[in-house]
Protein backbone atom coordinates (compact mmCIF):
# COMPACT_ATOMS: atom_id res chain seq x y z
CA UNK A 1 0.00 0.00 0.00
CA UNK A 2 0.88 3.34 -0.65
CA UNK A 3 1.75 5.93 2.27
CA UNK A 4 -0.44 8.57 3.37
CA UNK A 5 -0.06 12.36 2.04
CA UNK A 6 1.72 12.90 5.00
CA UNK A 7 4.33 11.12 5.03
CA UNK A 8 5.30 11.29 1.54
CA UNK A 9 8.63 13.59 0.30
CA UNK A 10 6.68 15.87 -2.27
CA UNK A 11 5.61 19.31 -2.95
CA UNK A 12 1.95 20.07 -3.30
CA UNK A 13 2.40 23.11 -5.48
CA UNK A 14 4.83 21.16 -7.54
CA UNK A 15 2.34 18.48 -7.88
CA UNK A 16 -0.40 20.73 -8.78
CA UNK A 17 1.64 22.65 -11.24
CA UNK A 18 2.17 19.55 -13.25
CA UNK A 19 -1.19 18.23 -12.78
CA UNK A 20 -2.13 21.25 -14.60
CA UNK A 21 -0.06 20.34 -17.49
CA UNK A 22 -1.66 16.55 -18.12
CA UNK A 23 -3.83 16.86 -20.69
CA UNK A 24 -1.17 18.25 -22.96
CA UNK A 25 1.63 16.45 -22.06
CA UNK A 26 1.75 14.30 -24.86
CA UNK A 27 1.23 16.98 -27.47
CA UNK A 28 4.07 17.15 -29.21
CA UNK A 29 3.94 21.36 -30.02
CA UNK A 30 2.61 22.19 -26.14
CA UNK A 31 3.98 22.46 -23.11
CA UNK A 32 6.23 19.71 -22.75
CA UNK A 33 7.55 19.85 -26.53
CA UNK A 34 11.29 20.29 -24.74
CA UNK A 35 10.33 17.00 -23.02
CA UNK A 36 9.31 15.63 -25.98
CA UNK A 37 12.84 16.45 -27.87
CA UNK A 38 14.81 15.55 -24.67
CA UNK A 39 13.01 11.86 -24.87
CA UNK A 40 15.22 9.98 -27.96
CA UNK A 41 18.74 11.47 -25.71
CA UNK A 42 17.37 10.42 -22.51
CA UNK A 43 16.39 6.77 -23.65
CA UNK A 44 19.78 6.78 -25.64
CA UNK A 45 21.92 7.33 -22.84
CA UNK A 46 19.86 4.44 -20.40
CA UNK A 47 20.54 2.11 -23.73
CA UNK A 48 24.24 2.55 -23.94
CA UNK A 49 24.57 1.22 -20.51
CA UNK A 50 21.79 -1.16 -19.65
CA UNK A 51 20.24 -3.44 -20.67
CA UNK A 52 17.08 -2.84 -21.46
CA UNK A 53 15.55 -6.26 -23.31
CA UNK A 54 13.69 -8.40 -20.70
CA UNK A 55 14.84 -5.81 -17.98
CA UNK A 56 12.40 -4.91 -14.96
CA UNK A 57 12.77 -1.10 -15.03
CA UNK A 58 11.33 1.33 -12.56
CA UNK A 59 10.65 4.47 -13.93
CA UNK A 60 10.28 7.22 -11.00
CA UNK A 61 8.15 10.62 -11.52
CA UNK A 62 6.84 9.16 -14.77
CA UNK A 63 4.72 12.10 -15.83
CA UNK A 64 2.32 11.19 -18.46
CA UNK A 65 4.71 8.79 -19.21
CA UNK A 66 6.71 9.47 -21.92
CA UNK A 67 9.96 7.85 -21.06
CA UNK A 68 7.96 5.04 -19.40
CA UNK A 69 6.78 3.84 -22.93
CA UNK A 70 9.78 4.90 -24.86
CA UNK A 71 11.66 1.81 -22.73
CA UNK A 72 8.64 -0.07 -22.72
CA UNK A 73 9.06 -0.08 -26.67
CA UNK A 74 13.04 -0.51 -26.31
CA UNK A 75 12.24 -4.26 -24.18
CA UNK A 76 11.79 -3.55 -20.83
CA UNK A 77 9.09 -4.63 -18.25
CA UNK A 78 8.68 -1.17 -17.06
CA UNK A 79 6.63 0.24 -13.80
CA UNK A 80 5.92 3.61 -13.74
CA UNK A 81 5.23 6.02 -10.48
CA UNK A 82 4.34 9.34 -9.75
CA UNK A 83 1.88 11.38 -7.25
CA UNK A 84 0.49 13.61 -9.29
CA UNK A 85 -2.97 11.83 -10.01
CA UNK A 86 -3.96 13.97 -13.01
CA UNK A 87 -0.37 12.49 -14.82
CA UNK A 88 -0.98 9.16 -13.91
CA UNK A 89 -4.31 9.06 -15.47
CA UNK A 90 -3.36 10.64 -18.54
CA UNK A 91 -0.38 7.99 -18.46
CA UNK A 92 -3.00 5.10 -18.40
CA UNK A 93 -5.20 6.65 -20.74
CA UNK A 94 -2.49 7.09 -23.69
CA UNK A 95 -1.33 3.08 -22.61
CA UNK A 96 -4.89 2.85 -23.92
CA UNK A 97 -4.00 3.85 -27.46
CA UNK A 98 -0.57 3.05 -27.50
CA UNK A 99 -1.17 -0.05 -26.42
CA UNK A 100 2.42 -0.21 -24.81
CA UNK A 101 2.13 -2.25 -21.64
CA UNK A 102 3.49 -0.34 -18.60
CA UNK A 103 2.26 -1.22 -15.28
CA UNK A 104 1.42 2.61 -14.04
CA UNK A 105 1.05 3.49 -10.04
CA UNK A 106 0.38 6.38 -8.23
CA UNK A 107 3.11 5.95 -5.61
CA UNK A 108 6.26 7.37 -4.28
CA UNK A 109 9.24 5.60 -4.51
CA UNK A 110 9.82 5.62 -0.48
CA UNK A 111 6.63 3.82 -0.60
CA UNK A 112 7.49 1.25 -3.05
CA UNK A 113 10.52 0.55 -1.65
CA UNK A 114 9.23 0.11 1.87
CA UNK A 115 6.48 -2.32 0.02
CA UNK A 116 9.05 -4.38 -1.65
CA UNK A 117 10.71 -4.82 1.67
CA UNK A 118 7.97 -5.54 3.24
CA UNK A 119 7.27 -8.41 0.46
CA UNK A 120 10.99 -9.52 0.86
CA UNK A 121 12.27 -8.04 -2.80
CA UNK A 122 14.16 -5.75 -1.63
CA UNK A 123 16.05 -5.39 -4.67
CA UNK A 124 14.35 -6.35 -7.58
CA UNK A 125 14.86 -3.84 -10.38
CA UNK A 126 17.78 -3.81 -13.26
CA UNK A 127 17.63 -0.25 -14.05
CA UNK A 128 16.27 2.74 -12.64
CA UNK A 129 15.65 6.12 -14.00
CA UNK A 130 14.20 9.19 -12.21
CA UNK A 131 14.78 12.27 -14.47
CA UNK A 132 13.83 15.76 -14.48
CA UNK A 133 12.40 15.02 -11.05
CA UNK A 134 14.75 15.35 -8.14
CA UNK A 135 14.23 19.41 -8.76
CA UNK A 136 10.92 19.39 -7.90
CA UNK A 137 11.04 17.37 -4.40
CA UNK A 138 11.65 18.55 -1.22
CA UNK A 139 14.24 15.63 0.04
CA UNK A 140 15.71 14.22 -3.26
CA UNK A 141 18.89 12.57 -1.28
CA UNK A 142 15.71 10.30 -0.14
CA UNK A 143 14.80 9.46 -3.39
CA UNK A 144 18.07 8.32 -4.48
CA UNK A 145 17.88 6.42 -0.95
CA UNK A 146 14.57 4.73 -2.22
CA UNK A 147 16.05 3.65 -5.66
CA UNK A 148 19.15 2.51 -4.13
CA UNK A 149 17.11 0.18 -1.98
CA UNK A 150 15.08 -1.20 -5.49
CA UNK A 151 18.10 -2.02 -7.40
CA UNK A 152 19.60 -5.61 -7.89
CA UNK A 153 23.14 -5.60 -7.49
CA UNK A 154 25.06 -4.34 -10.54
CA UNK A 155 21.74 -2.25 -11.24
CA UNK A 156 21.92 1.15 -12.85
CA UNK A 157 19.99 4.51 -11.60
CA UNK A 158 19.90 7.23 -13.94
CA UNK A 159 19.09 10.91 -13.19
CA UNK A 160 18.55 14.33 -14.53
CA UNK A 161 18.60 17.10 -13.42
CA UNK A 162 19.51 21.54 -13.45
CA UNK A 163 22.35 22.47 -12.40
CA UNK A 164 22.48 25.46 -10.13
CA UNK A 165 24.90 27.93 -11.79
CA UNK A 166 23.93 31.13 -13.30
CA UNK A 167 23.83 29.38 -17.08
CA UNK A 168 21.20 27.33 -16.28
CA UNK A 169 19.09 30.33 -14.73
CA UNK A 170 19.46 31.87 -17.54
CA UNK A 171 18.84 29.26 -20.12
CA UNK A 172 16.23 27.32 -18.30
CA UNK A 173 14.20 29.58 -16.29
CA UNK A 174 15.10 33.62 -17.72
CA UNK A 175 15.45 31.88 -21.39
CA UNK A 176 12.99 28.96 -21.64
CA UNK A 177 9.86 30.36 -19.38
CA UNK A 178 9.82 34.23 -19.70
CA UNK A 179 11.51 35.14 -23.26
CA UNK A 180 11.01 32.17 -25.71
CA UNK A 181 8.04 30.55 -23.91
CA UNK A 182 8.89 27.23 -24.05
CA UNK A 183 7.59 26.26 -20.17
CA UNK A 184 4.89 28.10 -18.39
CA UNK A 185 6.49 30.70 -15.95
CA UNK A 186 7.41 29.04 -12.77
CA UNK A 187 7.87 25.37 -14.11
CA UNK A 188 10.95 25.74 -12.03
CA UNK A 189 13.03 27.48 -9.03
CA UNK A 190 16.53 28.14 -9.55
CA UNK A 191 17.11 27.22 -5.56
CA UNK A 192 15.50 23.94 -6.48
CA UNK A 193 18.82 23.57 -9.10
CA UNK A 194 21.18 20.54 -7.86
CA UNK A 195 24.96 21.01 -8.59
CA UNK A 196 26.25 17.33 -9.15
CA UNK A 197 28.49 17.09 -6.16
CA UNK A 198 25.33 17.26 -4.40
CA UNK A 199 23.85 13.69 -6.18
CA UNK A 200 27.22 12.37 -6.26
CA UNK A 201 27.56 12.64 -2.35
CA UNK A 202 23.57 11.64 -1.99
CA UNK A 203 24.76 7.92 -4.50
CA UNK A 204 27.67 7.81 -2.49
CA UNK A 205 25.72 7.61 1.06
CA UNK A 206 23.25 4.73 -0.69
CA UNK A 207 26.23 2.73 -1.46
CA UNK A 208 25.99 3.76 -5.61
CA UNK A 209 29.15 4.37 -7.54
CA UNK A 210 29.37 6.86 -10.30
CA UNK A 211 29.94 6.02 -13.39
CA UNK A 212 29.26 8.98 -15.40
CA UNK A 213 27.87 12.09 -15.63
CA UNK A 214 27.33 14.13 -19.06
CA UNK A 215 25.73 17.22 -19.88
CA UNK A 216 22.49 17.60 -21.75
CA UNK A 217 21.82 20.36 -24.00
CA UNK A 218 17.90 21.25 -25.68
CA UNK A 219 18.42 23.45 -29.08
CA UNK A 220 15.34 25.35 -29.32
CA UNK A 221 15.81 26.18 -32.49
CA UNK A 222 15.78 22.91 -34.13
CA UNK A 223 13.84 21.09 -31.36
CA UNK A 224 16.13 19.07 -30.79
CA UNK A 225 19.23 17.51 -27.92
CA UNK A 226 21.88 16.20 -27.60
CA UNK A 227 24.97 14.80 -25.08
CA UNK A 228 27.36 17.73 -24.82
CA UNK A 229 30.47 17.45 -22.39
CA UNK A 230 29.46 20.89 -20.42
CA UNK A 231 27.04 19.89 -17.25
CA UNK A 232 26.45 23.53 -16.21
CA UNK A 233 22.80 23.46 -17.24
CA UNK A 234 21.32 20.28 -17.77
CA UNK A 235 22.87 17.09 -17.23
CA UNK A 236 22.21 13.09 -17.02
CA UNK A 237 24.01 11.10 -14.16
CA UNK A 238 24.67 7.23 -13.92
CA UNK A 239 25.38 5.21 -11.22
CA UNK A 240 25.87 1.03 -10.35
CA UNK A 241 25.21 -0.88 -7.81
CA UNK A 242 28.26 -2.84 -6.65
CA UNK A 243 27.88 -6.70 -7.07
Amino acid sequence: MTQTASAENFSQAELDKFGALANRWWDPDGPQKALHALNPVRLDYVAKRAKLRGASVLDVGCGGGLLSEALAKAGAQVTAIDLAPELVKVAKLHRLESQVAVDYRLQSAESLAAEMLDEGRPGAFDAITCMEMLEHVPDPAAIIAACAAMLKPGGRLFLSTLNRTPAAFALAVVGAEYVARLLPKGTHRYQDFIKPAEPAAWLRAAGLQLEDVSGLMYEPWRNAARIIGRTDVNYLACAVKPI
